[in-house]
């Protein structure tokens, strides 16, 4: 490794890649950490290749059983015994962990609260739903544990720094708001590229393209049921001509397949299952909805709206802090009414380029705060904290026994 200009810097997550939200944010701070010539060392599930560095030692963590839950506890104790070595050879590292990942207390950025939907399956087998009841159990006594001890929170939003100060009775300057940062891969396409990127999902007329970008399990956090049913009742009008493009993986894919098929619908509603091409998405989609029950920020609607394409969200979500007064009426106040919904697309198609237009500024706003801008808002909140590190050596690790 070169001789090293600064402090090192362990992160626990469960990825450094560009295939997932909270991954690729990890690997844009990742980046700007090399930039400064900084030691890191990373533990973590899977690390993209682009991060290989002399100054980067991963540490990789197998996933029990193929398990994210149990994954998470693999990570969780090789990341305090990374933490514990580092901290040991030099008192000025910092240790950044994800949410409830690893029971360390420097850094937590938090991009969830469980306490706020915690995890669940509402539908599928029952073995799923007594498993989802009791990671929950487990999930939130860790988070309970966990959160009150990081001297520092990152909160994606100020609803989420709301969630972790009132939830969890914390003073509110242990707590800052940093947005995540958008990526250079999401801005408005040429017309070339969203001509074939329309003609690759089958749609090669001029109806409108609505996308939905989220998770398909039995947790009904994303809200897709909602855009379901008012789906099929803008369906049932003849003079509704859009497209529905559903994008995103998970175990109720195929029971989706089949009620589309049931209801007659195959070829007004794609569904595509996971990509990690959603840019190519966004390149073809018109308008993206976003009907969530608890979004912490809402990474898919950021990325729609730096894309040039405006998006329908619940008024709960982190992003809907961003929505100037203009956009509002794009804002969803109950994720489970499809009826208000239906409604909201309805005015939509009526006007298109207009709301495009309205979407522009805030398109600008979003896509200057890149994810270099992110990380350096991350390194600035740090900075602040240290001190308080260097006098605070005593408790180095959340004693495992109360986890």
């Amino acid at each position: 490794m070169p001789p090293a200009t600064a402090a090192p810097w362990v992160l626990v997550a469960g990825g450094f890649h560009p295939l997932g939200g909270m991954d690729q944010l990890n690997a844009a701070l990742v980046r700007e950490l090399l930039a400064r010539d900084t030691p890191v060392h990373l533990v973590t599930h899977q690390v993209d290749e682009s991060l290989r560095d002399p100054f980067v030692t991963v540490h990789l963590v197998g996933k029990s059983a193929g398990s994210i839950f149990l994954g998470q506890r693999l990570l969780d104790q090789r990341g305090r015994a990374v933490a514990a070595a580092v901290t040991a050879r030099n008192p000025s590292a910092r240790v950044l962990v994800n949410g409830v990942n690893c029971a360390w207390p420097d850094i937590n950025w938090v991009h969830f609260v469980n306490h706020a939907w915690p995890p669940r399956a509402d539908t599928g087998p029952r073995w799923l739903r007594v498993k989802s009841r009791f990671e929950a159990t487990l999930t939130l006594r860790r988070e309970r544990a966990i959160i009150p001890r990081s001297r520092l929170l990152i909160a994606n939003s100020e609803g989420t720094r709301r969630e972790l100060v009132e939830g969890f009775a914390l003073a509110a300057e242990r707590v800052v708001t940093i947005y995540p940062g958008n990526n250079e891969r999401y801005a408005p396409p040429p017309p070339a590229r969203r001509g074939a990127a329309r003609a690759s999902f089958g749609v090669t007329d001029q109806r409108p393209l609505v996308a939905f970008v989220g998770a398909l399990g039995y947790d009904p956090r994303k809200g897709f049921a909602t855009l379901w049913e008012a789906w099929q009742r803008l369906c049932a009008d003849p003079a509704w001509r859009a497209i529905l493009l559903v994008v995103g993986g998970g175990r109720a894919v195929p029971r989706w397949r089949r009620m589309v098929q049931a209801a007659g619908l195959a070829d007004r509603v794609v569904l595509t299952g996971f990509t990690d091409d959603v840019a190519s998405v966004l390149a073809a989609a018109d308008l993206l909805v976003s009907p969530a029950r608890y979004e912490p920020y809402g990474l898919n609607a950021q990325e729609a709206i730096c894309s040039g394409v405006p998006a329908i969200v619940s008024a709960s979500a982190g992003i809907g802090e961003r929505y100037t007064a203009d956009l509002k009426e794009l804002l969803l106040d109950d994720p489970e009414d499809s009826a208000a919904l239906a409604a909201r697309l309805r005015d939509w198609s009526s006007r298109i380029a207009l709301i495009k237009e309205r979407f522009e500024p805030l398109g600008k706003l979003l896509r200057a705060h890149t994810e270099q801008a992110m990380a350096r808002q991350i390194l600035e909140a740090a900075d602040f904290t240290d001190g308080e590190v260097q006098k605070d050596r005593g408790v180095q690790s959340c004693p495992a026994a109360t986890i």
